[in-house]
């Protein structure tokens, strides 16, 4: 909240707190369990949030009808972090917000490059390969595509690679995608690929279509 005042309570914190870590960056290099969403706050005071689902549970009690609320929301920099989050309670507000500070500590810096054989421009536009993820019945894969192209996948997936940062992309679903919670961290778990797989250094530096991305890979 707005004008509340932080006491961090972890490692990290502390020393986001106290300066010695000024970017997200070098925070998610620490390897330290990001735990408090302020953290995030402080170090990406510009990061952007939006809510992908809500979802209207009702139940009948003795005193009458009772609503919960389930939220989804992604957060990014559209330009290289994004976070995806879950939030749930019984009125919107708190489930919103809960969501969005679950997104913010589930962030993580992706890997962007010019992947796409057809282009080879060497901007950091799209994903420096394919990737695949999984949740539940949902299969999400992303390829690199040349510029101009565009987030050719649908609204969910959309959504999620504006706040990423990737300008082009070729996307493929398959299973019940209308389950928006699975389809939308299906595509989490793909751009989270960019970052798990290890890419030969020797192989990114000769050849072109990968050259883009170097700046974006850091050191895993």
């Amino acid at each position: 909240m707005e004008g509340e005042q932080w006491t961090p309570k972890t490692e990290l914190g502390k020393l986001v707190a106290s300066g010695e870590i000024k970017s997200m960056s070098e925070a998610l290099k620490m390897k330290l369990p990001l735990r408090e969403y302020q953290i995030v706050d402080i170090l990406m005071p510009d990061l952007k949030d939006e809510i992908i689902y809500i979802e209207r549970a009702q139940r009948m009690t003795d005193s009458g009808r009772r609503m919960n609320y389930s939220i989804t929301a992604v957060v990014g920099n559209e330009d290289g972090f994004v976070g995806l989050g879950r939030g749930k309670a019984k009125e919107a507000a708190p489930a919103i917000r809960k969501a969005i500070n679950n997104a913010k500590l589930n962030i993580v810096e992706i890997r962007r490059g010019c992947g796409s054989w057809e282009c080879g421009c060497g901007r950091a536009h799209t994903v420096p390969f394919q990737v695949t993820g999984h949740v539940g019945s949902v299969t999400v894969r992303i390829k690199p595509s040349p510029q101009g192209v565009g987030r050719a996948t649908g609204d969910v997936a959309k959504t999620i690679l504006r706040m990423a940062g990737i300008e082009d992309a070729w996307g493929f679903a398959k299973g019940h995608t209308k389950t928006t919670v699975n389809y939308a961290e299906a595509t989490f778990a793909a751009l989270k690929q960019t970052i798990e797989m290890r890419i030969n250094p020797s192989i990114v530096l000769s050849t072109p279509i990968y050259k883009g991305s170097v700046a974006n890979a850091g050191s895993n």
